[in-house]
């Protein structure tokens, strides 16, 4: 079952890191998937990716992990070295995949975003 997204994706983020976002469309029938991310201007050789999801009729076909490396690639040509990313401790399913993935997988961690926002957090090395 898939979730809403627009009270997590605001429309800055489109805005301003459509350059380095993906956006997976099915042929004739609307949005497959997307990944939105961006090279951090306060860490260099860092890139993060902010919110990633597919439509559940498309998990398991490997789109996430498509869209995953076309990020991973554009970082990497950007001179990025390291990516990173977290979720909320209850989402099993974005733990799975980031393990899956390569990422180190750390947390929760108490307070990630203030008081009561645990968070797990990701890290995959591009080198």
């Amino acid at each position: 079952m898939g979730r809403p997204v627009h009270g997590v994706l605001p429309r800055l983020f489109l805005d301003h890191f459509h350059d380095t976002s993906f956006v997976a469309e099915r042929s004739g029938s609307g949005l497959a998937g997307f990944l939105v991310g961006f090279g951090s201007p306060a860490q260099r050789d860092c890139a993060y990716v902010h919110f990633a999801g597919v439509a559940p009729e498309e998990r398991g076909s490997g789109l996430g992990r498509l869209l995953y490396r076309e990020f991973f690639d554009m970082a990497a040509r950007d001179g990025r070295r390291v990516v990173r990313a977290v979720t909320a401790p209850v989402n099993s399913a974005s733990i799975a995949f980031h393990a899956a993935m390569g990422f180190t997988v750390t947390g929760p961690v108490d307070a990630y975003d203030g008081p009561s926002s645990a968070k797990v957090t990701f890290e995959r090395r591009l080198d």
